[in-house]
């Protein structure tokens, strides 16, 4: 049973000796509502297969710190030379002297879990390989995974869990080794089975290949994505690469970015279906560094692929991985992280399985049933662990209007000849979106994403009382950009918006001169009166009203269509997230991260609203905000996904 959730803005816990303890700060949770329904109507993704499960051991059957590789092998594998990826630096006397091998005798060394017998479907078993990230090398963390490996195996996969344990703990930069080493497995498979005397013998599709990373593993998998189209290694290429395996979806769980930068950049991924989750309450990756490779990853080969981002509120670091535990950091953390506000370990699990497990059905299986929960989680209300989530969502076929990156003019679009107006607006701006956190040096604070801030307020100063046409943002669109991109009544309007604290200033009254003192009511400041906000971003005010809006769509002749935005998703200000036992140790300039929230909009849904409104030539698109007197929202990727209804 899953224990509830907190249900008040700021909970003190009495706690006995508790002087290092300030507030237990948590959002209320609107789970209970958004949560309410179980849309999705498919097989319970974490809901055990028809398999029998088998496990085995495959490494070097030589490992003197792990019985389970020396002794209990069941496939032997050759080392490798991983010493032009991996410098152990000062360590590597200690290091080489307590595992008995250098990174020239790197051993590849894993624990698998597979199904027993014939595959039911015809077709050879998908594969899928998981490798954790850095913790305490003597803490082994590869057999962690084995709730993933027991619900995946029964479900009709290969599924192997990567020691790279050699690698942790106490080195830098190493994150493309470890990229490197999930292709050499793959290798390794490939010779596992096309050998009969393995139970593996002809029984895998490594056309159908997906790599998960758990932390710096996250940042790997997206080295080995693109190690995998490479013929030489970016740093050093006198050393070749000849792997071209069959990945089609790759998996970050809570990873890092940036930590490895081939030739000194962030690392381009292109052409492969991507997932990356993160939790609020992480202690040790403290901000959502995932977001970074999900805004650079493209689509461009014209293939059929989506990227999807969760994340989950009151979810910590370690407890992902049943060896790491929820004290993130190791076992001194619980000093310095506050433990009270965390979700139960298994219901954190809970959600891995049904999101990794959903997510390889639609990628290697082609199974269409799941889209729905990676564009809107509240399709699966009635299978998630009760807490609060925010979702982003972009497919291949997103064709963007406006995405705010590729210029610095604020009326011009992405898509050629869009136009872009605010009307009565106090904010309008793009900027940077920062994390919450700072990174190394050698890497950004940034999402690496611009956006578009809006803030309205259709209250008019000096005339209390009085509120006017309700402030709009407009993006005008060609005429024949229907036509030219297929538009119809099986295309989506997406974008992605959060609230944010901060309202602007009354506005001025209608004809008022902007260089003439302005008019002030309520007390406003003359910083807010001048059109900025009467709160900065970093305070809290849990008296704000809600936020909501109008997406009103208008065609080439001039008829209009509306809907209310919060029908396709929960509109919501940055969750409250204190990670430290003391809220003066807290090293962020906000305890919140800015995630957008993404909404799919059917067009068909906007042809019920109004019949004759045509999807195939529309015009305008207006954000109106009509719902909230005064707020704030950070609003990006504005665009239509054309033509699949499914992908």
């Amino acid at each position: 049973m899953r224990p509830p959730l907190v249900t008040a803005a700021l909970l003190t816990v009495a706690v006995a000796g508790g002087g290092c303890y300030g507030p237990l700060r948590l959002t209320p949770s609107d789970h209970a509502t958004v949560l309410a329904e179980q849309q999705l109507e498919a097989e319970h993704p974490a809901a055990p297969g028809p398999y029998e499960v088998r496990r085995l051991y495959y490494g070097s059957g030589t490992d003197r710190r792990r019985p389970e590789y020396r002794d209990s092998v069941s496939l032997v594998t050759e080392t490798v030379d991983a010493s032009k990826l991996v410098s152990l630096g000062a360590t590597a006397k200690e290091r080489n002297g307590y595992w008995g091998f250098t990174p020239k005798e790197f051993p590849i060394n894993g624990r698998a879990w597979y199904p027993e017998g014939e595959p039911r479907d015809g077709r050879p078993f998908p594969l899928v390989l998981i490798v954790h990230g850095n913790h305490d090398m003597k803490d082994f963390s590869d057999p962690g995974y084995g709730y993933l490996g027991e619900l995946l195996a029964s479900r009709g996969y290969v599924f192997a869990s990567v020691d790279m344990n050699f690698i942790n703990g106490g080195i830098r930069n190493e994150n493309d080794g470890r990229g490197w080493f999930l292709l050499k497995h793959i290798d390794a498979f490939k010779e596992f089975a096309a050998d009969e005397d393995t139970p593996f013998f002809g029984k895998i599709d490594f056309d159908r290949i997906a790599l998960i990373g758990h932390s710096r593993g996250g940042e790997a998998v997206g080295h080995a994505a693109a190690f995998n189209r490479l013929s030489r290694y970016p740093d050093d290429a006198s050393l070749e690469f000849d792997f071209n395996h069959g990945i089609r979806g790759i998996i970050a769980i809570a990873p890092v970015d940036g930590q490895y930068l081939p030739t000194g950049r962030l690392a381009p991924v292109e052409n492969v279906n991507y997932m990356v989750f993160h939790g609020s309450h992480d202690g040790d990756v403290t901000s959502f560094h995932g977001l970074r490779l999900y805004n650079r990853l493209e689509f461009s080969d014209g293939g059929d692929y989506f990227k999807t981002a969760i994340y989950m509120y009151r979810a910590n670091h370690g407890q992902w991985n049943t060896v790491w535990g929820n004290k993130d950091n190791g076992p001194r953390s619980a000093r310095r992280l506050d433990l009270r506000g965390l979700i139960d370990g298994e219901a954190q699990r809970e959600f891995a399985e049904i999101y990794i497990s959903a997510f390889l059905e639609t990628v290697l299986r082609d199974d269409p049933n799941y889209m729905p929960m990676f564009r809107d989680h509240r399709a699966i209300g009635g299978w998630l662990p009760e807490t609060m989530y925010i979702t982003q969502f972009e497919s291949s076929s997103f064709r963007p209007l406006a995405t705010f990156e590729e210029d610095i003019d604020v009326t011009t679009g992405t898509a050629h000849r869009v136009t872009l107006r605010g009307d009565s607006l106090g904010v309008w701006r793009e900027e940077l979106l920062d994390l919450r956190s700072r990174n190394r040096p050698t890497t950004s604070s940034s999402q690496e994403n611009n956006a578009l801030r809006l803030g309205w307020n259709n209250r008019v100063a000096g005339d209390e009382g009085t509120v006017g046409a309700p402030a709009s943002y407009t993006l005008s669109l060609p005429v024949g950009l229907g036509s030219e991109w297929g538009l119809g009544g099986t295309s989506r309007l997406d974008l992605q918006l959060g609230a944010v604290e901060g309202r602007p200033a009354p506005r001025r009254p209608e004809g008022e001169d902007e260089n003439q003192e302005p008019s002030r009511a309520g007390g406003d400041d003359d910083e807010t009166a001048r059109g900025g906000t009467a709160r900065g971003e970093g305070d809290r005010d849990d008296e704000e009203e809600p936020v909501d809006l109008s997406v009103v769509l208008t065609d080439v002749d001039g008829e209009s269509a509306s809907v209310r935005l919060s029908d396709y998703g929960p509109i919501r200000r940055p969750l409250e997230t204190a990670v430290r036992r003391r809220n003066d140790a807290e090293s962020f300039d906000n305890q919140w991260e800015l995630v957008l929230q993404s909404f799919s909009i059917p067009l068909a849904d906007l042809v019920e609203a109004n019949p004759d409104f045509d999807p195939a030539r529309p015009r305008e698109i207006r954000l109106l905000f009509d719902r909230a007197e005064a707020g704030t929202v950070v609003v990006d990727d504005i665009g239509f996904s054309v033509g699949r209804s499914d992908r």
